[in-house]
């Protein structure tokens, strides 16, 4: 099946576009030849379908099963049922549900700040991937969400995140942790990735009016790409993209 993209990835727009132009990059550095992918806690498939599309084979592991029943609906409709597997699971149990050394590329987004133990997640991600394969990493930042209290004028918990070791405001916090780019960078080589790349994910869409981000949404999506890799705008965002590879053995 021929791959089609638009500029900064499928489906791109200025929330993702940054995270779709890392994993664009990826996949035409394997040329024509389609990559396993395993997406851990990829829900409906808002990855894992275009990169169906594209010609890859997906397994998305995920907890809910109402997120994969949405999925399977979704790859139907999309005519790449054949290319994506739905598995539940937890990122905690990882390492049981995916063949070790199997994957050219793993997502990992939105999990490392809500697991039991991260540091088991990404042990299993690094085993899962083949030696030279890629992780896309993508994880709450803690600078965006202090700022984003203190904004709101929430003095009190914005102190709290600034104080507390994991970034969190207090035990109803929805989030186990939150990461800077050292933190996250500190995590992912402790189970022997290599960090090559570090973007900022949402550094201004997130703050701008809905009727300003709406005016122009290309030139805000532009002026993300511009922003996302430079500090300090990059430390600011409100996620934190990680792109590591796994060392050839």
């Amino acid at each position: 099946m021929e791959r089609t993209h638009t500029r900064s990835g499928p489906t791109a727009g200025s929330r993702t576009a940054v995270v779709w132009s890392v994993i664009r990059g990826e996949l035409d550095r394997s040329g024509t030849r389609p990559l396993t992918v395993v997406d851990v806690g990829g829900g409906t498939g808002g990855f894992a379908v275009p990169l169906a599309q594209a010609g890859h084979r997906v397994t998305v592991v995920d907890a809910s099963p109402d997120a994969l029943a949405a999925l399977t609906r979704r790859a139907a409709d999309a005519d790449v049922a054949d290319r994506i597997d739905a598995v539940q699971g937890d990122g905690d149990a990882l390492a049981g549900l995916i063949e070790a050394a199997s994957a050219d590329l793993v997502l990992c987004h939105a999990v490392l700040e809500v697991v039991d133990e991260p540091e088991r997640v990404v042990q299993a991600l690094a085993a899962v991937l083949r030696p030279g394969g890629a992780a896309s990493v993508l994880v709450a930042g803690r600078a965006a969400a202090v700022i984003a209290r203190a904004v709101n004028g929430q003095f009190d918990l914005a102190a709290a995140m600034l104080a507390d070791p994991d970034g969190r405001w207090g035990s109803r916090d929805t989030l186990r942790r939150r990461y800077d780019a050292r933190s996250a960078t500190d995590l992912l080589t402790s189970a022997g990735l290599r960090v090559e790349q570090i973007h900022g994910v949402r550094v201004l869409a997130d703050l701008l009016p809905a009727a300003v981000a709406e005016s122009d949404p290309q030139a805000v999506t532009e002026l993300e790409l511009a922003a996302a890799a430079h500090p300090p705008y990059r430390d600011l965002a409100t996620q934190l993209h990680l792109f590591a590879r796994r060392l050839p053995a």
